[in-house]
């Protein structure tokens, strides 16, 4: 590929020459460098590259001005071009499964090989159909994305997912506990007589109380 600048005299150029313009503020090599590094411009020669096939006569200005509207096309949202290609491919894709197919199915019973060969292109063709409609119809029904939300409308809210805080009872239970320490678990003396306690001793003696009487 050749690339040239614009001339003020229009010329017959070949197919396979670029014509550019000059860019204010932008160096002659720091421009020819963007070109070259542009994905327009590698995918064209490409294209070129891969349709001689098709047409020979293909022009390299003409390519990268499609290319760039097809681009420009895509990035604004519209995906209808690429849906037209998918659907395309899917075709194709079954039409190379068919001929593969009948390929390997002509050398049945003649030789192993071509047939395990001629097959196993076609389940590969097979295959890729498959994921390309699989792609094109998730691009025409995206699948629904569910997301939790967190509920913030009261404020700040702390989750622990740690270790749980003691409850009050368990509190109180661990209170308890700690009061016993080493002199509360001191061992009793039992060598020494209890005294009787003097509380109530009035109400010590009972009279006798004759059954047979109402109360």
């Amino acid at each position: 590929m050749t690339i040239k600048k614009k001339s003020k005299i229009p010329a017959e150029q070949d197919t396979q020459t670029l014509i550019i313009k000059k860019e204010k503020g932008k160096s002659e090599m720091r421009q020819l460098t963007e070109l070259q590094l542009s994905p327009i411009i590698n995918n064209t020669v490409t294209l070129q590259a891969m349709a001689i096939t098709i047409s020979d006569k293909i022009d390299m200005n003409e390519a990268v001005v499609v290319m760039k509207e097809k681009s420009e096309k895509i990035i604004a949202g519209d995906l209808s071009e690429l849906e037209s290609t998918l659907t395309a491919q899917v075709v194709s894709l079954n039409a190379i499964y068919g001929t593969l197919a009948l390929r390997s199915a002509s050398n049945m019973g003649n030789s192993l090989k071509c047939t395990e060969i001629y097959m196993r292109l076609a389940l590969k063709a097979q295959a890729q159909c498959a994921r390309t409609v699989e792609v094109l119809a998730a691009m025409k029904n995206p699948p629904i994305v569910f997301a939790k939300q967190a509920n913030i409308a009261h404020g700040h809210q702390q989750v622990n997912n740690g270790v749980q805080p003691a409850t009050h009872a368990e509190k109180t239970i661990n209170s308890s506990n700690e009061l016993l320490n080493e002199a509360d678990n001191a061992p009793l003396d039992t060598r020494r007589t209890l005294e009787t306690g003097r509380v109530n001793q009035e109400l010590a003696t009972m009279e006798t109380v004759d059954g047979s009487q109402d109360i």
